[in-house]
């Protein structure tokens, strides 16, 4: 009887050893998953590239909840402009939520603390930008939704605005804006007077002057950790693409297009720069370069899987870009091939190299100056 009580303890005392030793391996062996998300929060601001379903509801001709737009994405039709997940869903996965963040549509209550989207499809930085398409949320008026939504908060914390400032201090707030002051303003000489009014110049400087306005008031708001993207190549998508008299040969970019769009690029990198180095003391800005991201994968898409890089996949004319995605309309057969989903957006594929480039890569060309899962590990001096 003795002998049977001490080998059990014997054993025991082996399995606990085991057991610690096995828990030290895979300590040391390789990096801990963490538990839960990097960030408490992830809110969401931009155009149709990140917008959820929030243009749902409006009228607009900037809406996809019918098919085959959502195609691929899990929980089917949403109201995003691709056939899956766009940056931010893949973005919020790579930050540990295990779900896409909300529009703010339909977001109410306590899921408010968690994230919302509040982009809108045809917004711009300008409120009169995208009105050639009908109804939308303009970036001023994404900062009202986002500012009665920091009022709930404040309710929720017992209005202890210090656990609030410190709760949203933590968290991650992405803006993707611009592309529609071009879009669907500057090259638009038939809706609108910009082009003829400001010389490429000095739209971009008017464009930062706004934008440096909203991004101090999102600051203002309780943002800390703050990306901001460039806007892409977007003379080198189908709608361009269609559009442009390139002697017959559809697959030619229209760089002065491009080289326009660039101009914003180089000086919102310039008010990034300016942000970091004290002009919104406490801050850390990120900025996501799309334009060169988006244009490793057409130029190096064989390495990315990628076999057709002018055409949409779903569309209807010229390079499948003169009128985007009809109802119900079938789209090309592989989807994985193509860059783009129609003729503005990124197929599911092209938006999860993006973001994850925009999440780990350690090139400055990609994201500058640091990366967001550093942006998300962070330690902010908020005494400054």
């Amino acid at each position: 009887m003795e002998s049977s009580n001490s080998s059990s303890v014997v054993v025991l005392v082996v399995a606990l050893a085991l057991l610690f030793f096995s828990t030290k391996v895979c300590s040391q062996g390789r990096p801990q998953v963490p538990q839960g998300p990097l960030v408490p929060c992830f809110y969401v601001f931009g155009d149709s590239l990140v917008d959820n379903g929030n243009n749902n509801g409006i009228l607009t001709l900037a809406r996809a909840n019918y098919m085959p737009y959502g195609i691929d994405f899990a929980q089917g039709v949403t109201g995003r402009f691709t056939n899956g997940r766009t940056t931010v869903d893949v973005l919020a996965q790579l930050l540990g939520f295990p779900l896409f963040v909300p529009p703010y549509s339909r977001t109410r209550g306590r899921a408010l603390l968690r994230g919302v989207n509040y982009a809108s499809g045809a917004s711009g930085i300008r409120d009169e930008t995208g009105n050639n398409l009908g109804d939308h949320l303009s970036m001023n008026q994404q900062l009202e939704n986002y500012a009665s939504t920091v009022q709930q908060m404040r309710r929720m914390f017992r209005r202890n605005d210090s656990a609030v400032e410190n709760y949203l201090s933590k968290c991650i707030f992405y803006v993707g804006m611009g592309s529609n002051d071009y879009l669907n303003n500057y090259f638009m000489p038939d809706m609108y007077s910009t082009s003829s009014d400001y010389n490429p110049r000095t739209y971009a400087a008017l464009l930062l002057q706004d934008y440096s306005r909203q991004l101090t008031e999102l600051y203002q708001l309780g943002a800390r950790r703050i990306i901001v993207t460039a806007v892409g190549q977007i003379g080198c998508i189908p709608y361009q693409l269609a559009r442009y008299d390139n002697n017959g040969n559809g697959s030619q970019c229209n760089e002065g297009i491009n080289r326009i769009v660039s101009l914003f690029n180089t000086g919102l990198v310039k008010l990034v720069n300016r942000f970091n180095k004290g002009g919104l003391p406490g801050s850390k800005f990120v900025y996501v370069n799309l334009y060169e991201s988006a244009k490793d994968l057409v130029t190096n898409a064989p390495n990315y899987g990628f076999e057709v890089v002018d055409k949409g996949c779903c569309g209807v004319g010229r390079n499948n870009g003169q009128i985007t995605c009809l109802p119900l309309q079938p789209p090309c057969d592989d989807r994985r091939k193509y860059v783009f989903w129609d003729a503005f957006h990124p197929t599911e594929v092209a938006n999860i190299i993006l973001a994850k480039k925009a999440f780990s890569s350690k090139s400055r060309s990609d994201v500058y100056p640091i990366n967001i899962q550093q942006l998300a590990l962070l330690e902010l001096n908020q005494n400054k």
